[in-house]
């Protein structure tokens, strides 16, 4: 029997698996659990360093299927943002990583997902976006391409959320967009993301293979990889490794991460800077208007502090805080109450 490679902390590949997945057989949403699970163990974290967060939805179940020695917290439906503000100013030296999906997060949740981004709050968030919602039998999404056809026939009217836009807008700091089935891009952008300080978000293109798989859905498997249009290969190079390479000038661009680590851009055919908020969104809206999928990483800001930053929150995280601190001594209410005398 081989014997099984370990990483930096001493772990191998399947200290990072969860329980067997109860997915539909061939969803997305298992793809992607794979790329998470390659990501944490490619970035040595220790699990029992993390926090896995999730709502409700088919997407909000992944969590169960990796990390197992982590810590968790499966919220109500569309409470995913709000649980993982609370905990990160609670323990912000927990690692987090969130799992939504469309509905979880572009319907019901939207008001807690925009102010999660507003303030910046640190977290690895993975949408998987598959337009539909499968736990109700497949009814449009909120980020359902609009005329795209329902498998009963029914034609989508309405326009869709971008989540990728809408988080640039309101102020996420690393935000990027990939497909599941392509795990050599996946995993290094969530790799890039769990070095990020700052919101993270991943809109991952899950196509959900019981209700949106057929012909007139713009977020089936075949459409999908018709109509990707990567703006570049994505590598991520650990702080820790020395990575020496010949590459052809012009054609790299390397994004220094907040721990010293790196991704590389590799350019495929834009001269493209995913530090230019302007040139993102004007990538975003050429994309959708020729009915193309942009994935890569589209937008990183290194300069904004995260919330807890922001907060001036000290190094000892508030839930470890000692009875002392939490309960001060009469004589310290007796002093406030004196200067409000004064």
């Amino acid at each position: 029997m081989a014997e099984q490679k370990i990483n930096r902390v001493s772990l191998t590949e399947k200290d990072y698996e969860g329980a067997p997945s109860t997915m539909c057989r061939g969803c997305g949403h298992d793809a992607i659990s794979a790329s998470v699970m390659r990501a944490f163990y490619d970035s040595s974290v220790d699990p029992r360093k993390v926090i896995k967060l999730s709502g409700i939805g088919c997407s909000s179940k992944t969590p169960a299927y990796f990390l197992s020695q982590s810590f968790g917290f499966n919220a109500v439906h569309g409470r995913m943002s709000a649980v993982a503000t609370g905990a990160n100013v609670a323990n912000h030296t927990l690692i987090p990583i969130g799992v939504s999906g469309d509905g979880d997060t572009a319907a019901i949740g939207l008001g807690n997902f925009c102010h999660m981004m507003r303030r910046n709050v640190n977290i690895t968030y993975i949408v998987e976006n598959n337009g539909v919602y499968g736990l109700t039998k497949g009814q449009f999404s909120a980020t359902a391409d609009k005329g795209s056809v329902m498998k009963g026939g029914k034609i989508n009217e309405m326009p869709a959320l971008d989540l990728a836009e809408l988080a640039i807008v309101l102020g996420a700091t690393y935000v990027a967009r990939s497909f599941s089935g392509d795990r050599k891009q996946l995993a290094p952008l969530i790799e890039g993301a769990l070095a990020h300080k700052g919101s993270a978000i991943l809109d991952v293109i899950s196509p959900c293979v019981t209700f949106n798989n057929h012909e007139g859905s713009t977020k089936s498997l075949k459409y999908v990889k018709e109509h990707l249009d990567p703006i570049h290969d994505v590598d991520f190079i650990p702080s820790y490794e020395n990575i020496e390479a010949d590459y052809k000038p012009g054609t790299d661009h390397m994004v220094t991460m907040h721990d010293g680590s790196r991704i590389l851009l590799h350019k495929l055919h834009e001269d493209y800077d995913p530090t230019n908020r302007m040139q993102a969104m004007q990538m975003i809206h050429a994309s959708v208007a020729e009915g193309k999928f942009l994935t890569g990483l589209i937008y990183y800001d290194p300069n904004r502090p995260d919330f807890a930053a922001e907060l001036g929150l000290g190094d000892t995280p508030l839930a470890e805080l000692g009875q002392d601190i939490l309960q001060p001594p009469p004589e310290a209410l007796e002093r406030i109450n004196a200067d409000l005398m004064k």
